[in-house]
């Protein structure tokens, strides 16, 4: 579905106001995205990881240098094919709830994010009522973002992001700031894209949640990818891990090696005789 091969992006910086110079934000980086899986990219902040998505969906800002090459059905993303399959066979759910037009009611958004997609307005409504109904949205379709929890405005987001009939899906830190009900309801629908034949990037610092749905697993620092590997890897010490940093991710998470750290012994408070 997507292939990337040695993908390079650099963005200026100007540590004097006369003189321009470029940081490696993604360094040679190659990943393959298989159809119907969900591959997540996991990653501490700066990791270059929503990077990676706007370079996918050529949304990078002007100044960017990009090297390399993307394919997307076997055929290169070029930018002219980067703005034509952007909305349509490609899609981002950002982060930011920001992405919602604060004046438009739930059922508004999705139509028009079906419009965009060439979809003419009674099949967009048709469309977005869909959608609505099947993340269980249809009685929040007269809402409007701020009356919307956290997970509804997401899964809102999930179906705009559907309403083109996209093929492959971003997903950028979609479960940041839920709470667990909302988070699972967020990533079994992101799951529930792949079993029906799409591709899902996901996108997030939460390695234990994302290993509930992911299939493969690509760990990103400092602009490189480390290691992809099978989420069943992620067990026991991480034996079958192959970075040192994608075993230590593994190990620090509650469930792990983080639970058993027992702490230096207190001194005992004085007593008196």
């Amino acid at each position: 579905m997507l292939t990337i091969d040695r993908l390079t992006v650099q963005l200026p910086h100007y540590p004097c106001w006369w003189r321009r110079e470029w940081t490696s934000c993604i360094d040679s980086l190659s990943l393959h995205l298989q159809t119907g899986d969900v591959h997540a990219v996991v990653g501490a902040s700066g990791a270059g990881k929503s990077l990676l998505a706007y370079a996918i969906l050529g949304l990078l800002p002007q100044p960017a240098r990009v090297t390399g090459d993307v394919f997307f059905q076997g055929e290169k993303l070029t930018p002219t094919r980067q703005k034509r399959l952007r909305g349509h066979q490609m899609a981002l759910i950002p982060q930011s709830l920001n992405a919602l037009d604060p004046l438009a009611r739930s059922q508004h958004q999705v139509r028009w994010a079906a419009q965009r997609a060439g979809l003419s307005r009674p099949d967009a409504q048709q469309r977005a009522d869909g959608l609505l109904r099947r993340y269980q949205l249809d009685h929040a379709a007269t809402h409007y973002p701020h009356e919307l929890s956290g997970g509804m405005a997401r899964r809102v987001l999930i179906a705009m992001a559907q309403a083109g009939s996209a093929r492959l899906v971003i997903a950028d830190e979609p479960s940041v700031g839920l709470d667990p009900i909302q988070r699972d309801r967020v990533l079994a629908a992101l799951k529930a894209l792949a079993r029906e034949g799409k591709t899902v990037l996901l996108i997030t610092h939460d390695l234990r949640h994302a290993l509930t749905v992911a299939d493969k697993v690509t760990v990103m620092r400092q602009g490189q990818a480390l290691e992809t590997a099978p989420a069943q890897a992620f067990q026991g010490q991480g034996e079958q891990l192959t970075s040192d940093y994608a075993r230590a991710l593994w190990q620090a998470l509650p469930d792990n090696a983080f639970t058993t750290y027992a702490s230096p012994p207190q001194p005992m408070e004085p007593t008196l005789a």
